[in-house]
């Protein structure tokens, strides 16, 4: 799938599926970096994805400073012809412009994607 190059990062969409409502998410950066997906909880917020009392908390520590997120199990992440079903994903709140998510290093490793910086595509090994 092509991917775009803007502001010297990675975009990419993924699409989320939740209690049966589905949602395209665009501009989701591809972070090699991120040892876990993160995705904005304003960019779900209308298919219902929510902090609630009985989910788990946490905080993380980034060249960003200190974020707090929230887990919640969702039915699938969708990249391109890859789906991840029933896992849990982080949602917090993103401070920086434009940004609605970033593609870790857990998905990004088992669904085997490569990524082609020459025809700025996200491919996956067969």
């Amino acid at each position: 799938m092509q991917i775009e190059f803007r502001d010297g990062l990675l975009f990419t969409e993924v699409t989320i599926q939740y209690q049966g409502q589905s949602k395209l998410i665009k501009n989701v950066v591809i972070d090699t970096g991120a040892s876990h997906s993160l995705i904005s909880q304003d960019a779900v917020d209308d298919i219902d994805i929510r902090a609630t009392k009985d989910d788990h908390f946490i905080t993380s520590f980034g060249i960003g400073g200190e974020e707090h997120a929230f887990i919640k199990k969702i039915d699938s992440i969708e990249i391109g012809d890859f789906v991840v079903k029933d896992l849990e994903i982080d949602f917090t709140s993103f401070k920086y412009h434009n940004i609605n998510g970033l593609l870790g290093l857990d998905i990004l490793l088992e669904g085997k994607f490569n990524i082609d910086l020459f025809n700025l595509e996200l491919k996956r090994l067969q």
